[in-house]
Protein backbone atom coordinates (compact mmCIF):
# COMPACT_ATOMS: atom_id res chain seq x y z
CA UNK A 1 0.00 0.00 0.00
CA UNK A 2 1.24 3.46 -0.86
CA UNK A 3 2.24 5.58 2.17
CA UNK A 4 -0.34 8.21 1.25
CA UNK A 5 -3.07 5.56 1.27
CA UNK A 6 -1.92 4.38 4.69
CA UNK A 7 -2.05 7.94 6.00
CA UNK A 8 -5.57 8.45 4.67
CA UNK A 9 -6.88 5.17 6.11
CA UNK A 10 -5.31 5.84 9.50
CA UNK A 11 -7.04 9.22 9.63
CA UNK A 12 -10.49 7.73 8.88
CA UNK A 13 -13.03 6.91 11.53
CA UNK A 14 -14.28 3.33 11.89
CA UNK A 15 -17.62 4.49 10.48
CA UNK A 16 -15.92 5.85 7.34
CA UNK A 17 -14.00 2.61 6.89
CA UNK A 18 -17.20 0.59 7.27
CA UNK A 19 -18.96 2.70 4.63
CA UNK A 20 -16.09 2.11 2.20
CA UNK A 21 -16.21 -1.64 2.86
CA UNK A 22 -19.97 -1.66 2.26
CA UNK A 23 -19.58 0.20 -1.03
CA UNK A 24 -16.92 -2.28 -2.16
CA UNK A 25 -19.14 -5.21 -1.23
CA UNK A 26 -22.18 -3.89 -3.07
CA UNK A 27 -20.08 -2.91 -6.09
CA UNK A 28 -18.73 -6.46 -6.23
CA UNK A 29 -22.28 -7.81 -6.15
CA UNK A 30 -23.34 -5.49 -8.96
CA UNK A 31 -20.36 -6.52 -11.12
CA UNK A 32 -21.00 -10.20 -10.48
CA UNK A 33 -24.70 -9.82 -11.31
CA UNK A 34 -23.79 -8.09 -14.56
CA UNK A 35 -21.46 -10.94 -15.43
CA UNK A 36 -24.13 -13.53 -14.66
CA UNK A 37 -26.61 -11.67 -16.87
CA UNK A 38 -24.08 -11.47 -19.68
CA UNK A 39 -23.21 -15.17 -19.55
CA UNK A 40 -26.78 -16.35 -18.95
CA UNK A 41 -29.11 -14.15 -21.01
CA UNK A 42 -31.95 -16.66 -20.66
CA UNK A 43 -31.99 -16.49 -16.84
CA UNK A 44 -34.71 -14.54 -15.07
CA UNK A 45 -33.80 -11.79 -12.64
CA UNK A 46 -34.98 -14.09 -9.85
CA UNK A 47 -32.50 -16.77 -10.98
CA UNK A 48 -29.70 -14.17 -11.18
CA UNK A 49 -30.41 -12.99 -7.61
CA UNK A 50 -30.64 -16.57 -6.33
CA UNK A 51 -27.28 -17.48 -7.87
CA UNK A 52 -25.75 -14.24 -6.62
CA UNK A 53 -26.83 -15.05 -3.04
CA UNK A 54 -25.26 -18.51 -3.34
CA UNK A 55 -22.01 -17.14 -4.71
CA UNK A 56 -21.61 -14.59 -1.92
CA UNK A 57 -22.84 -16.95 0.78
CA UNK A 58 -20.22 -19.59 -0.06
CA UNK A 59 -17.43 -17.27 -1.20
CA UNK A 60 -13.98 -18.18 -0.03
CA UNK A 61 -10.72 -16.26 0.01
Amino acid sequence: MHPEQKRIFKSMTPEQKLKIAQRLYFSAREFKAAGLRSHNPDWTEEKIQERLREIFLYART
